[in-house]
């Protein structure tokens, strides 16, 4: 694998931006004094309630008209919470659920609605981030203004989504006004980091040129230091620059890049007795690996290598029309090496010896979108339309190579990471894939008065094939269409009431092979019907959701009972439940962020008929979170604050059949900062108890340990 130069070399260079920046900019403005500096945060970011969103209808929508459930995370929430990660940000949301419970820094992995979104649920700027599982591109939070949560199909506007809803990052773009922003912290486990973000006006084009000016933004991040198992550690060097030209009649064009460096260790596969429940000598240590840094003569992680490239076009004409056209090019690769656990020697816990396998994959990924629309306004007597009409194409490329091969076991208590290696024997992967997607979409948005109604529809058309270098009888291409529609309606009631209905269809193909009947994987199917309240007190910076829906999911990816390495699709499963979330300012400085999620989730269609009416594993009909954090407004304490959260997680399913339980567990996250002037400290306490919990396990001999307590010091400085 390549050295960790780069990562070293970036971060490096991050830290000294981050020296050099108000410098420079003192330097460029004269002497600032600290008193009467002000700090605008973004327009519409400010504190924890977001009242609007583009990501549900792709127009300027507040969220009271809007027949959808829909949460949006603010940079705000962000910061206070200490969220470093996408899971991390998305753990107090309704319906989403941090399938890893934090301590694995190779991916996020996700359930909404109780249905795995981690490969095509994840989006950046409304255009999906499509992966394959052994590459899900991770996204830095600090390079994010915000995050929108989007329940239920999605299919209209987006094209192939999951059906359980999807998340949708929104990058951070250059502003009007000049700022900057440099950052540094640690937390317990010695991981360092440090990140700059800084921009504003570039240039003015001279009047006689037809004005308009050019505005930039650069965030970078590095991080370097261990995690909570031997061995192990979590680099990361992230750089994003941003261009935006404003003509001053009508066009908006910006080009966002970024490029990131990732060299990660992966949690260790653990059994499920010595892990969820004791074994005869107890459980095994959450800081325990299956192996050495370097056994078997190779970097025991992750390398991954992420670049971005795109741009966000947008003219508006006289006549009210609208024309936006975003499009996107993504590489990833990963190069991944790991002698894994594959379960005790014997099968006796007793023993406290595992058997272990090595395994190595190398998965690249090229990803190019791009999405055209035309948004209209018009009348038809009392009835205001907004509609919108869309092209869209999606090329995705996946090279994915596996290698596996025996390893000896290893003691849990005595571990030997210098035993032999046979090597990696056996090729089991070596393929390329590749996918089109073109989609035409239309939906009219209607308002007639106190009454709003949404109604799309979409074609999507899908060319995916197959060469497998394995074996060419297992190469294959296929063609597929289908249609994808949505109707809702929603009502503003007096007092801030608004309750809704909505009926909503999906359609997501799917990449790769079928490991049950060795044949391209089928489309993705989804339906769903919904209704829900809507709460928005007048007077009060507040907005509540509460919604009950029922999904049915056809085609489905689960892991291989046979392999847990490789998936299979498993007929039908259907996810019926209730929702609600509630964001408010209670009082000026009192923030609360609160959610409960529960559902009973259903095979109801499967290739092995004792599945049928029993819950997919990983998968907690339960879950509950809140977070409260207040801040003193005036007095001597003024910009001193706390906050405390707590979050509960019940019990699912460790095996196919229902017969091993993975614990339930409860969380309690804490924060304490203190702003004044320009600066800002805190300090971030996740897991404030230091429990030991398993967040979720492939079979009973692949289970996972969450992360244990972890607390991060902070200090920021704002100009």
């Amino acid at each position: 694998m390549a050295s960790t130069a780069p990562v070293r070399c970036l971060v490096a260079a991050v830290t000294v931006l981050a020296m050099a920046a108000p410098a420079a900019a003192q330097e460029a403005a004269g002497a600032i004094s600290l008193d009467t500096v002000s700090v605008d945060a973004p327009a519409g970011n400010q504190g924890f309630v977001i009242e609007q969103s583009r990501s549900a209808m792709k127009t300027d929508t507040p969220l009271i008209e809007t027949p959808q459930s829909v949460s949006v995370i603010s940079r705000d929430q962000m910061v206070i919470t200490g969220a470093r990660s996408l899971g991390e940000a998305t753990r107090y949301t309704a319906g989403v659920r941090e399938l890893m419970g934090g301590a694995d820094p190779r991916y996020d992995q996700y359930q909404i609605r109780g249905f795995n979104a981690s490969t095509t649920g994840v989006y950046l700027d409304g255009m999906q981030m499509l992966a394959s599982s052994g590459l899900p591109f991770r996204l830095d939070t600090y390079g994010l203004e915000r995050i929108d949560v989007l329940r239920g199909p999605s299919s209209v506007l987006y094209g192939g989504t999951n059906p359980g809803g999807l998340i949708n990052a929104i990058t951070k773009k250059p502003t009007e006004y000049a700022f900057g922003e440099i950052t540094a912290g640690v937390n317990s486990f010695g991981n360092a980091y440090t990140g700059i973000d800084i921009g504003g006006p570039l240039a003015k084009a001279a009047p006689e040129a037809g004005g308009g000016e050019w505005l930039y933004r650069l965030t970078a991040v590095g991080k370097l230091g261990p995690t909570q198992t031997d061995f192990s550690e979590d680099d990361r060097a992230y750089v994003a620059p941003a261009f935006t030209w404003k003509s001053g009649t009508g066009t908006t064009f910006t080009v966002l890049g970024s490029y990131q460096k990732d060299k990660t260790t992966g949690v260790p596969f653990l059994p499920y007795v010595g892990t969820a429940v004791n074994a005869p000598w107890g459980k095994i240590p959450t800081d325990f690996v299956t192996s050495g840094k370097n056994e078997g003569g190779m970097f025991n992680g992750v390398e991954r290598t992420q670049a971005m490239i795109g741009y966000q076009f947008e003219h508006r004409f006289d006549n009210g029309l609208t024309f936006r056209s975003n499009a996107r090019y993504s590489h990833g690769e990963n190069e991944l090496f790991s002698i894994i656990g594959s379960g005790y020697v014997g099968n006796n816990p007793a023993s406290a010896r595992l058997n272990r396998m090595g395994f190595y994959a190398n998965p690249i990924v090229d990803l190019f979108t791009i999405d055209n629309q035309l948004e209209g306004h018009f009348a038809t007597g009392a009835v205001q339309h907004t509609a919108i009409v869309g092209l869209d194409y999606k090329h995705a490329r996946f090279d994915d190579t596996q290698r596996t091969g025996a390893a000896s076991p290893i003691s849990i208590f005595f571990p030997n990471y210098n035993q032999p290696f046979n090597g990696l024997t056996t090729l089991g992967i070596s393929s390329l894939s590749k996918q089109d997607q073109v989609g035409v979409y239309v939906q009219d948005q209607m308002k007639l008065e106190r009454l709003s109604f949404v109604v799309g529809g979409r074609y999507d058309s899908v060319q995916t094939s197959v060469d497998n270098y394995l074996n060419a009888a297992l190469s294959d291409s296929a063609s597929e269409g289908a249609f994808s529609g949505r109707v809702g309606a929603i009502y503003e009631l007096p007092f801030g009431f608004a309750p809704y209905v909505s009926y909503s269809t999906s359609f997501q193909p799917l990449v790769g092979i079928n490991s049950a009947t060795q044949q391209l994987l089928k489309p993705e199917e989804g339906e769903q019907y919904e209704v829900g309240l809507k709460f928005q007190p007048t007077g009060w910076d507040a907005f509540v959701t509460a919604s009950l829906f029922d999904i049915t999911r056809s085609n489905f990816l689960v892991v291989n009972p046979a392999n847990p390495l490789q998936s299979m699709q498993s007929g039908e499963a259907r996810s019926r439940g209730f929702e609600i979330e509630a964001v408010a300012t209670l009082a000026k400085g009192l923030n609360l962020i609160a959610s409960y999620t529960g559902f009973n989730i259903e095979n109801t269609e499967n290739l092995n008929p004792a599945l049928i009416g029993l819950a997919p594993q990983n998968t907690p009909e339960h879950y509950a979170s809140t977070f409260l954090d207040y801040t003193i407004q005036t007095g001597a304490f003024a910009g001193l604050g706390a906050g405390f959260g707590v979050r509960f997680m019940g019990s699912s399913w460790a095996d196919a059949l229902n017969t091993v339980a993975i614990p339930s567990y409860t969380l309690a996250d804490a924060a304490l900062h203190y702003e004044k002037n320009n600066w800002r400290a805190a300090v971030n306490v996740s897991n404030l108890m230091d429990d030991v919990f398993v967040a979720q396990c492939s079979s009973t001999s692949q289970c996972f340990y969450g992360e244990r307590r972890k607390v991060t010091g902070s200090l920021t400085y704002r100009w």
